[in-house]
């Protein structure tokens, strides 16, 4: 299968041979992939190093070494055939790659030393909750909760989306599994949220409302207001809840449905609460 690469390989030449090789393989692994023009082994490894490496930067440095034109820098490293490709840190040869390699091979290879993907999920969603993308950050740290729901750092950056998409009751009861170890500032300054959340969701305005609708119940005007509130503090699923009663007592009611669609836009993508309430939804379309 053709890989189209995107990745900007650094090629290494004597001049920027120790920039690359010796000062920036003390932050992180460099991996120096050989290769010519006349070994069709070495261009399919090339390939599929710099497709594998594509958005992985951070974490490994992926350059090349032209050897028809770099021959010296090869016979410093003793390369003897190839394809070769060899991992650096700190100065000094890690591990390496010789011969042709199996997409599979690769992979394995490059899982040994890259971040497991949770940590990779982990990364992305903080860097996104630091952008104000909470939205899209859910839907990340969700899935590397999914791939290990026992690391604390994980169970803090998503009780911090379940606190800033309004889901309180989740975000409790994942802050209660926090080992006192793990208790950092982190914790401390989520139990805090925590607990503001908690006093917003009761508002008097929504006290009023409450009150209000146990002596008028089929006040629609009141519930939409009620809706409203509930909508400003993220008790959406209440908000859904009373917005599809009111839907399945009068299915041609325009602004309840309206409303309701209101609140599904406004949670993020892949919520299993947006999901049950689409299928409640289509139960009353079809």
């Amino acid at each position: 299968m053709e890989m189209t690469v995107t990745t900007n390989a650094i090629e290494i030449t004597l001049d920027n041979f120790q920039q690359i090789i010796i000062e920036e393989s003390k932050t992180k692994p460099v991996l120096v992939d050989f290769w010519a023009e006349q070994v069709p082994e070495s261009l399919d490894l090339k390939a599929k190093l710099g497709f594998g490496l594509q958005g992985l930067e951070a974490h490994i440095l992926y350059v090349t070494v032209d050897c028809q034109t770099q021959q010296q820098i090869a016979q410093q490293f003793g390369i003897q055939g190839l394809p070769t490709a060899i991992l650096v840190k700190d100065g000094q040869p890690l591990d390496g790659l010789t011969g042709p390699q199996s997409d599979d091979q690769i992979n394995e290879f490059l899982a040994k030393h890259l971040p497991k993907k949770e940590e990779l999920l982990l990364a992305q969603a903080q860097q996104l909750l630091a952008d104000n993308n909470v939205n899209d950050a859910f839907t990340v740290i969700s899935n590397a909760y999914q791939l290990d729901s026992e690391r604390a750092d994980i169970k803090l950056v998503l009780s911090d989306v379940y606190l800033q998409t309004g889901k309180t009751s989740e975000a409790e009861s994942l802050l209660a599994t926090i080992l006192m170890v793990d208790q950092d500032s982190y914790y401390q300054a989520l139990i805090a949220k925590l607990e503001l959340a908690i006093q917003a969701a009761d508002s008097p305005e929504i006290k009023a409302l409450e009150a209000q609708l146990v002596s008028d119940t089929d006040n629609v005007e009141l519930q939409h207001q009620l809706v409203a509130q509930y909508s400003q503090v993220n008790r959406h699923e209440e908000a859904l809840n009373l917005l599809f009663r009111l839907m399945q007592k009068d299915s041609g009611d325009a602004v309840s449905k309206s409303l309701y669609l209101d609140v599904l836009k406004s949670l993020p993508d892949g919520d299993p609460l947006a999901n049950k309430y689409r299928r409640k939804l289509y139960t009353l379309m079809y």
